[in-house]
Formats: C-alpha cells, structure tokens, sequence
C-alpha cells in the first residue's frame, strides 16, 4: 500500500504570518480597579463591546477610564472583511431588550459620551436602522446629559433605511470608509468604496447639525497618494473628522499586514489631512474609530466654534 508521506512544515502552516509588533505599538493599563468593575458592568448587563469582540489593543487604556464601545444586533456579523477579527454567519434575532440593557449600562457607567456600534446585519430588511434608532433614543432618554455617537455599517441596499438613525438625538455619525478603493475588493469584498461615501454625503446633508467622522487602516497595501485620495474623498463629502490608525492583523487567516507605519508618517499624514480642512484629525499607530472618542467630541465642539467665529469675523 502505497502511503503519502506528510510533510511537516506544510502542516497547520500559516497562509499570512504575523508580522512581529514594533516597539512603540503598547497598550496601557491606567486604573485597574476601574478595568474590572467597566468589566463588570458589560458582563453583568450580558452586553456586547467592539472592545472584545474585534480585539481592540486599546480595550485596557479605555476600560480603565470607563469607555467602552457598545456593538448592538448579537456578535455575528453577515459580512466576511478580511480585515476583522468579528466572527461571520448567520446572525440570531434581534434582543427587543437591548435599548434597556445600553441605556442602563451607560448610566451605571455615568458616561459622558457613548459609542454605539454594530455588525453588519444584511439579513434585515432595514439593516438595523429601526433597531439603531431604539437604543438610541432611550439611550438618551435616560442620559440627556451623554453626548452620543453612533458607527454604522453602510446599509448597502437597503434604501433611505438610514435615515431612521439620523431621526434620533445623536451627535456624531461615523462610518469607516476603512481603506483605499483599489484594495475593497479583498478587503472589504461585501461592501462598495462609493457607497460609503454617499452614505457619509448624505447623512450631513439629512442631519447638519450631526459631526460625520471616518477612518481608514493604512498597512493594507495602500499607498500614500491613494490615501490622501480618500482624504478628499471624505472632504468631499462634507466629513468633519478622520481618523487614521494602523492595520493589526487579528490572525495568519486574515488579510496579510503589508507593513508598519512609524509615528512620524503618521504626524505627516495629520498634517495633510488638516490642510484638506477637516475639523479634527487623530493620526497615531492606536488610533481607532473609538479611541478617545469622548475627548474628541468636545475638540470637534471648539474646532466647529472656532470656525464659526472666524467666518463672523470675515
């Protein structure tokens, strides 16, 4: 009987090795004590946070200080993006009890901003947007005083469904636009570069008193001038805030990291964002859509009073 012989390096043998993490890529803990009892609260109130379920490397920095980013809609998403570590399949139904357990939990939490994400929900006829608007209405129903923001998914195909979000009293709109357009194919196979932008358009023009923020990953493959075309991509659609962070990958499975980019390309690509005029830019190796959220929503409240006195002056 003839019997192959298996090789044992080609055995279990990673498609995309993980590159190693240079030095100035550390996260930080900053109050233990406050880690475990955000920790708590979240698993309590049987909750679901980007923090946990995409890995974030800055879950320990930001539960230390009482962040946290909600992910609404259960923990499966219907999209497959080769950058994210959320797992993919069929979703479960929708938990009507959700908007009390992310309105509870912020208020326990005494958070002054909140982040309110989801997975893609393809299987919806709205997308979501119905489900959206209910946890954030009673979200500020019983915290007037929390300033809201809400990361979306693109609501491709789904018409205007949008737009029910845009009806709550929210203060940021954010939806990644996550890469450069000749990369969406592998990438972000699911979803279309365009769409993303008229979503981002169309969501200023719906709603001017909103912020719309997005953000990009560089480390992909992209390279500089594609960048900055998605910087005036995103201008030109009315979008007030970028964010801009390094690609980690989440596993040998997951699309390959390209490379590292060193803190000073990450200074020169903030300052090339604010000559294109956005009010805010947040450009560093960490940098997620979330990081520091609560700060910059007030930076993005001077930066838009700002500018609003100089044009009086004019």
């Amino acid at each position: 009987m003839n019997i192959k012989t298996r090789h044992p390096e080609k055995v279990n043998k990673p498609t995309n090795p993980i590159k190693k993490k240079p030095e100035w890529i550390r996260s930080k803990i900053l109050d233990s004590k406050i880690f475990f009892q955000t920790k708590q609260v979240v698993n309590q109130n049987n909750l679901i946070t980007v923090c946990q379920e995409a890995n974030c490397p800055n879950i320990t920095e930001c539960w230390s200080k009482k962040h946290a980013t909600f992910m609404i809609m259960g923990d499966t998403c219907t999209r497959a993006c080769a950058f994210c570590d959320v797992k993919t399949g069929k979703p479960e139904k929708l938990d009507i009890f959700e908007p009390i357990k992310i309105s509870n939990a912020v208020k326990k939490l005494n958070l002054k901003h909140v982040v309110i994400t989801s997975v893609d929900r393809d299987d919806l006829k709205d997308g979501g947007s119905e489900h959206f608007y209910n946890v954030v209405k009673l979200t500020r129903q019983k915290n007037p005083n929390t300033s809201i923001e809400v990361l979306t998914p693109d609501f491709l195909r789904k018409g205007d469904s949008y737009k029910k979000i845009l009806e709550a009293d929210l203060d940021v709109f954010n939806h990644n636009i996550e890469t450069v357009p000749r990369l969406y194919t592998v990438v972000r196979p699911g979803a279309r570069y365009f769409a993303s932008l008229e979503l981002l358009k169309n969501a200023k023009k719906q709603n001017k008193k909103i912020f719309t923020k997005s953000g990009i990953m560089v480390g992909l493959g992209e390279d500089r001038e594609e960048i900055v075309q998605v910087m005036d991509d995103l201008r030109s659609a009315d979008v007030d805030f970028i964010t801009i962070g390094q690609y980690l990958q989440p596993s040998p499975k997951h699309h390959p990291l390209h490379r590292y980019y060193h803190p000073d390309e990450f200074k020169e690509l903030e300052t090339i964002a604010k000559t294109k005029g956005f009010l805010l830019v947040s450009s560093s190796p960490l940098t997620r859509s979330s990081y520091h959220a609560d700060e910059d929503f007030r930076k993005l409240q001077d930066a838009r009073n700002k500018k609003l006195e100089c044009l009086q002056l004019q």
